[in-house]
């Protein structure tokens, strides 16, 4: 690890996970003098909240880019197991940026930059960072979902939007409980899921066993679903 001083560390990989994209490292050496950056809640980020990336993009040491957040959700990106949870947002993210942080307009870290999704940057939220490194273990579905615009039949009864099953984790509680790719979730333990913050937020603080109302080809049921546990943050 280089400093913008010139000292250089080496570092030791303490755990790593692909499915949030994270890795703990262990400084080596005397670090003692290191400032650290105070880290921010990211449960409070709230939609068109100003928030900016620093890192060294095409090699620029330091770059500092600008945007406001879109919405948190969770996405699964190619190749990944699992869903994670992000931070989305359009600040200006470019190789080089991966593992910078995100900041508030406090100068608080509120989540680490991770990639490109289209157009939007995807970060991981301060919250579920520090859950996964202190093993945090949460209850999960095992599904990657997007939001989806209901049609007019189901409006007068659910939100405008829904969340469609875009990934079933193979063995995980959405699988052994029979959901399928396709599927839409519109509500969850009775209230309504036109965010996919609404689902994180219910299975997190949910029981064992949690009712969920879904449509699948046209049909509405209600299938109960047992949790799992995971170290996982997502």
């Amino acid at each position: 690890m280089a400093l913008h001083d010139g000292r250089t560390f080496d570092a030791d990989i303490v755990k790593s996970d692909r499915s949030p994209d994270l890795a703990l490292l262990r400084l080596e050496g005397d670090y003692g003098d290191l400032p650290a950056a105070p880290v921010g809640d990211s449960d409070t980020l709230r939609v068109g909240e100003l928030v900016y990336a620093i890192g060294h993009p095409w090699g620029s040491v330091g770059a500092v880019s600008a945007g406001i957040v879109g919405g948190m959700g969770e996405l699964r990106g190619p190749g990944r197991g699992s869903p994670a949870r992000y931070v989305r947002s359009d600040v200006a993210l470019a190789p080089g940026n991966s593992g910078g942080p995100l900041l508030n307009a406090r100068g608080e870290v509120v989540a680490i930059n991770a990639m490109i999704f289209g157009l939007m940057a995807l970060s991981i939220p301060s919250n579920a960072a520090e859950a996964w490194v202190a093993g945090e273990r949460r209850r999960r579905l095992g599904i990657g979902v997007l939001p989806v615009e209901l049609p007019a039949f189901l409006r007068r009864e659910a939100s405008t939007a829904g969340l469609v099953i875009a990934g079933v984790e193979t063995g995980g509680a959405a699988d052994r409980a029979g959901l399928l790719v396709g599927d839409v979730l519109l509500a969850i333990a009775g209230k309504p899921l036109g965010e996919a913050e609404t689902l994180l937020e219910t299975v997190a603080q949910a029981g064992d066993v949690v009712s969920l109302r879904v449509m699948r080809g046209g049909k509405i049921m209600v299938m109960e679903v047992r949790l799992e546990e995971s170290g996982r943050a997502a």
